[in-house]
């Protein structure tokens, strides 16, 4: 049996990495042991056991060998059994307060990964519209429960750690769709928000870049290591590294760009 819990994951899923933020706000960025699965490859077979099948991440496997899925579950189970003090809000209204926020993070989440991997044109006003009312509706609920601060409450908590890592994630917004908040009021309590979230010392497992470059596929509809046609490898594979990749273009609305022109081709270079 393992000595302490295994996550394994995908070092760039922001699933995971609400669990690395949690982690460092605890002091115990140790507490686990991240085994990284590779999700241009098939499953290894002795994890498919462990999950009964399943292949999404994260997945905690405990000391004594149970199974946890589910990022927000995994983040509850370990805010209560590492130490370093909850950080979930500990007054019950408060709370439920912080639950209600959480449970927003879902649809906001899939209208920012379905605007990205949608390939119509036409289209593309729409999704963007359902974003932006989502992102009013999150303004919406902390003017209500906290409007002259940055947090939801006094610090960067549960909240935080479950909505920074979509918020990095939404850079691939930026980039393939020249995605940005309007400069208009209704969005200036939910900006702030963000802004302070993505500026948090705990929040620093990714990077701009490397969002931006392992998520080209899904611009073009490819998502979860799947290959786009004419490719031989995913944006999402370990080597080359990211880092000595070229920038992709950010013309998502066309043909996609070959292996050797994203750097993903032996001998292709930076």
């Amino acid at each position: 049996m393992p000595l302490k819990p295994i996550v394994y994951h995908i070092p760039v899923c922001p699933f995971s990495q609400r669990i690395e933020i949690l982690l460092q706000l605890k002091g115990h960025a140790d507490a686990v042991e991240f085994r990284v699965v590779d999700i241009t490859r098939p499953r290894d077979a002795k994890l498919l056991r462990k999950t009964r099948g399943t292949t999404a991440l994260p997945v905690l496997e405990t000391e004594d060998g149970r199974i946890l899925k589910e990022s927000l579950v995994i983040l509850q189970y370990l805010d209560e059994t590492v130490a370093g003090g909850l950080k979930r809000r500990a007054d019950p209204f408060e709370h439920a307060v912080e639950r209600m926020l959480i449970a927003k993070e879902g649809p906001f989440t899939a209208a920012g990964y379905t605007f990205v991997m949608n390939q119509d044109r036409a289209a593309r006003r729409s999704h963007e519209e359902k974003l932006l009312k989502l992102f009013a509706q999150l303004d919406d609920f902390l003017r209500e429960h906290s409007p002259g601060g940055e947090f939801l409450f006094a610090e960067f908590g549960l909240a935080e750690a479950v909505f920074t890592p979509i918020f990095m994630r939404f850079w691939f917004l930026d980039y393939y769709e020249g995605f940005e908040l309007p400069a208009e009021p209704e969005f200036d309590r939910v900006r702030r928000w963000r802004a302070a979230c993505l500026d948090h010392p705990a929040a620093r497992q990714t990077s701009r870049e490397e969002i931006v470059k392992l998520y080209y596929d899904y611009a073009f509809g490819a998502g979860n290591g799947s290959l786009l046609p004419g490719r031989t490898k995913s944006s999402f594979v370990f080597e080359p590294d990211f880092k000595t990749r070229p920038w992709p273009p950010a013309e998502k609305y066309g043909p996609p760009a070959s292996d050797a022109a994203l750097g993903l081709a032996a001998g292709s270079g930076a």
